[in-house]
């Protein structure tokens, strides 16, 4: 196995190309790419879905679209117990902190990242060294028209808040299915966001991201063949 040299030119090709990986471990998958696998990922978050894009064929990098852009579909790992259950939240995307102004759900990266996802499932288990750590079955998901309003309800309450300068008031309670998060590396990093009075002040950036509840049901859906 090699990993893919062009972007995949379909959905189905893409999805082939990730059921292959069924079964096999993070550090198979490494050898084959000859990249070193970390001793744990307290600082390399992202190792696993760059590994996985590197074989998968993604070109988006970290640019703010979908991870294939061509073919409309998002990649997703997402770390699993024991029980097939989600161990953390899914980032989505960053949250527009100013000019937000005229921004509407239907053109949001919100609902552009998650119109289409590849998920995959991996062991992830802390007691399981990274290297061991198995890949599970890939499946494709869109939202059902119950979790889009469910997420669109989300998505424009924690807009609201920003809108209003409310953005230090947002807590993680907030939102059904979609809650909003600092996203830096550490606390030292800054950017604008609208302040109470309405002027810019500095905050840490923030990002969306999906509840473990609602990845969950994603997922048994998925293995209950629906």
């Amino acid at each position: 196995m090699t990993p893919a040299k062009t972007a995949p030119h379909s959905v189905q090709q893409l999805l082939d190309r990730a059921l292959l990986l069924a079964g096999l471990t993070l550090g198979e998958l490494a050898l084959w790419a000859d990249i070193r696998v970390p001793a744990n990922f307290k600082r390399e978050k992202g190792w696993t879905g760059q590994l996985l894009e590197l074989y998968l064929g993604a070109q988006a990098g970290s640019k703010p679209q979908q991870d294939f852009p061509e073919i409309g579909v998002e990649l997703k790992t997402i770390p699993i117990g024991q029980l097939g259950q989600p161990l953390e939240t899914t980032y989505v995307c960053y949250a527009p902190l100013t000019q937000i102004a005229g921004v509407q759900w239907e053109t949001s990266s919100v609902r552009n990242k998650l119109n289409c996802v590849l998920w995959i499932p991996i062991e992830g288990d802390r007691d399981i060294p990274p290297a061991q750590r198995r890949i599970a079955t890939a499946f494709l998901w869109q939202p059902s028209s119950q979790q889009l309003e469910l997420l669109q309800q989300d998505w424009e309450e924690l807009l609201d808040m920003i809108a209003l300068g409310e953005v230090e008031n947002i807590t993680a309670k907030h939102g059904q299915a979609l809650q909003l998060r600092p996203k830096a590396a550490d606390g030292s990093v800054l950017t604008d966001a609208i302040g109470a009075d309405g002027a810019l002040m500095k905050t840490r950036p923030r990002g969306f991201y999906l509840r473990k509840q609602f990845t969950q049901q994603i997922l048994l859906n998925a293995f209950a063949g629906e």
